[in-house]
């Protein structure tokens, strides 16, 4: 069976590239364990660094034959679009500035594009990213890990269901302290330059996360925001931390925290969210658990896999109740999902209702958060409208 050009695979794996992500990566070998972990994924090629020699040695580290590592993203997208047995999908695990033309070279030859967030380092890049996947016949999945977790899914499957009426409050947080001070590694020094992260250091590297939970669990549009951007250390050029208000169109209020200067705090990832009959709570830091509390009741306990726990989050559980999933999971989840609609693709198949998965489109909304964000801290945290 040919696919594009490409034949499948000989088993139901599907062919995998990869666009960065060399030895010294952190987040590459996050999303090579996540590509794994259900087992639907092969590592066949990839453009792991911008110089031969770090790409080779990374290729042959990975396993990687020698001509299946490239050290040109544009020259993998050419060369693996033309061979019978070649990639089917593509993570791309760069710094954001490469995101738009790396995945725009996948895209325009019907290779599906597995990204990390934000989506691109600037709102035109976004926007030109939107309409290039708009224009092609592959998919585009955005690696917003976090809405992977089961009780993340319980979260949003009660409120869809109404159990908690008509939202009113949304308070989201996400603090680190790990760049408290001035850092001289690889993973500090691309994500405080703004020509190589965007106009948003925090916003954009954790406070997209944040908004883009909030927004995946209460199913909410943002109306518009006001921010108050700080950058504490001295010489940082981009903001280390985020206080935020959020309008919500239908009338919801939230609050969302991001910094990355609050000592004692690792990835302390929080959600609350409170409506006219009641309220949850989730903490990534104890990602199996899920509070519910309504209205004049007792405060209930809902865990992964255990009793009050429906089919939403059962669906993207691996392991019994008791025995902790998380970040690593939560990313698999991600790349399962992708999985799934690739799979379908192949078939010429529509994508399964019950396949979730961030798309271009949240991808967008990201960046334009960041964009929002900029534009109100400059106006001395004026409100200003969400497009």
């Amino acid at each position: 069976m040919v696919i594009d050009g490409r034949s499948e695979s000989h088993d139901s794996r599907i062919r995998l590239g990869m666009v960065g992500g060399g030895n010294d990566a952190f987040i590459g070998g996050v999303h090579r364990i996540a590509s794994r972990l259900d087992d639907k994924f092969t590592l066949v090629a990839g453009a792991l660094s911008s110089t031969a020699e770090k790409a080779q040695a990374s290729g042959a580290a990975l396993g990687l034959a020698p001509d299946r590592t490239y050290d040109d993203f544009k020259k993998m997208a050419i060369r693996e679009a033309r061979l019978k047995n070649g990639i089917e999908a593509v993570a791309i695990v760069t710094p954001n500035h490469v995101h738009y033309a790396a995945a725009r070279e996948f895209l325009k030859r019907g290779i599906h594009v597995i990204c990390d967030k934000p989506l691109t380092s600037t709102l035109p890049d976004a926007k030109k990213l939107v309409k290039a996947v708009e224009s092609s016949n592959a998919l585009f999945i955005l690696t917003h890990n976090y809405t992977g977790y089961p009780m993340i899914r319980q979260a949003r499957d009660m409120i869809l269901g109404g159990e908690l009426g008509k939202i009113r409050v949304v308070q989201v947080e996400y603090p680190q302290d790990w760049l408290t001070t001035h850092q001289d590694i690889k993973q500090a020094e691309w994500r405080t330059d703004p020509e190589r992260s965007g106009a948003g250091g925090s916003t954009g590297d954790i406070g997209t996360h944040a908004f883009n939970l909030a927004c995946f669990v209460t199913g909410l549009e943002l109306e518009s925001l006001a921010a108050d951007l700080q950058a504490f250390v001295e010489g940082r050029r981009v903001d280390d931390n985020a206080h935020v208000m959020l309008r919500f169109r239908g009338g919801a209020r939230g609050m969302l925290w991001s910094s990355q200067v609050a000592p004692g705090n690792e990835n302390a990832l929080r959600l609350r969210v409170y409506g006219e009959k009641g309220g949850l709570e989730w903490a990534q830091e104890d990602p199996n658990y899920l509070w519910h509390s309504p209205f004049e009741q007792p405060k209930r306990l809902i865990t992964r896999q255990g009793a009050g726990a429906g089919e939403a989050a059962a669906r993207v559980s691996r392991i019994p109740p008791g025995h902790p999933e998380g970040y690593l999971e939560g990313f698999a989840t991600i790349y399962s999902e992708a999985a799934a609609a690739i799979m379908a693709a192949r078939r010429g198949e529509p994508c399964p209702e019950d396949v979730i998965y961030p798309t271009v489109y949240d991808g967008l909304k990201g960046v334009q958060f960041i964009d929002a964000c900029v534009r109100s801290s400059a106006r001395n945290a004026a409100w200003v409208s969400f497009s």
